[in-house]
């Protein structure tokens, strides 16, 4: 009996201790950022073949950001074309970066996506030969 009862009072510490643990306010700065970007927007023409710069709002970014090596995509419809960036191994708190329009379809539901620390969407922008 006194094996039980021991027993119980080590499962009875031990659960009490993890309850104790679990119930601890959590202050972990989160260091994911995604800045928004600022052009291309709805109101943007890109003409395939042409030069644009791609810019992004760098405000206020966290003191720890996990990974700061940039890349740029277009995606067309949602889907990202993320194994032919447009520009790649840049630094996110650059603000912005010189891409040049590929050769795709034309078409109103093309959308740039900034790769760094988290992938952020821009508005769906226009493209034209």
């Amino acid at each position: 009996m006194s094996i039980n009862k021991f027993t119980s009072t080590i499962l009875f510490v031990l659960f009490s201790l993890v309850a104790f643990v679990s119930a601890l306010p959590v202050h972990i700065a989160r260091d994911v950022w995604d800045p928004p970007i600022i052009s291309p927007n709805a109101t943007t023409v890109w003409i395939v073949g042409q030069k644009y710069n791609v810019t992004w709002n760098t405000t206020n970014p966290p003191s720890q950001i996990t990974n700061t090596v940039g890349r740029v995509v277009l995606a067309a419809n949602g889907l990202e074309d993320y194994e032919n960036p447009l520009a790649a191994n840049f630094s996110i708190l650059l603000g912005s970066i010189e891409v040049t329009c590929p050769n795709v379809t034309a078409g109103n539901d093309y959308a740039i996506v900034l790769f760094g620390d988290s992938g952020n969407f821009s508005p769906n922008f226009t493209i034209t030969n």
